[in-house]
């Protein structure tokens, strides 16, 4: 159901601290899309242009998809337009705490967005939000 790589172009073996994974659940492919469309659009990132798709509707029906992807996020874009989703999406963010922080206000520029939960550890953080469509903006890919 995904099939992404285990690295951001550049990326060594060791995890940089720009370096954030951000996993989709809750939500269409169409939805998944837009949101790492907006991702794509102002970090590298180790999905290319792969649009998130369902493989297999059996697959689909057994368990719920899951979307992952690498972003290399030094600074945080100037600029992000609102983006429409036809429904909630749960985006769990972790990597360290200035890439994830450029990753979550990307995302808070694009999308109504609620802190779920959060979590630090030593070098790490995780934070979980709920993307809503954006009362303003473009619709999403697909």
């Amino acid at each position: 159901m995904n099939d992404t790589q285990d690295t951001v172009p550049g990326d060594a073996e060791s995890p940089s601290p720009d370096l954030v994974q951000v996993v989709l659940g809750e939500c269409s492919p169409a939805d998944a899309d837009a949101v790492f469309g907006v991702l794509r659009e102002h970090f590298d990132s180790d999905r290319g242009g792969d649009a998130p798709h369902q493989t297999d509707e059996t697959e689909a029906e057994r368990r719920p998809a899951v979307w992952t992807g690498a972003f290399r996020a030094s600074r945080t874009p100037d600029s992000v337009s609102g983006v429409l989703l036809s429904g909630p999406v749960t985006a769990d963010l972790q990597g360290g705490p200035q890439a994830v922080g450029h990753v979550r206000a990307t995302l808070e520029s694009a999308f109504d967005v609620s802190v779920q939960g959060k979590a630090s550890g030593d070098q790490e953080v995780e934070v979980q939000l709920r993307l809503t469509g954006a009362d303003r903006g473009r619709p999403g890919p697909g």
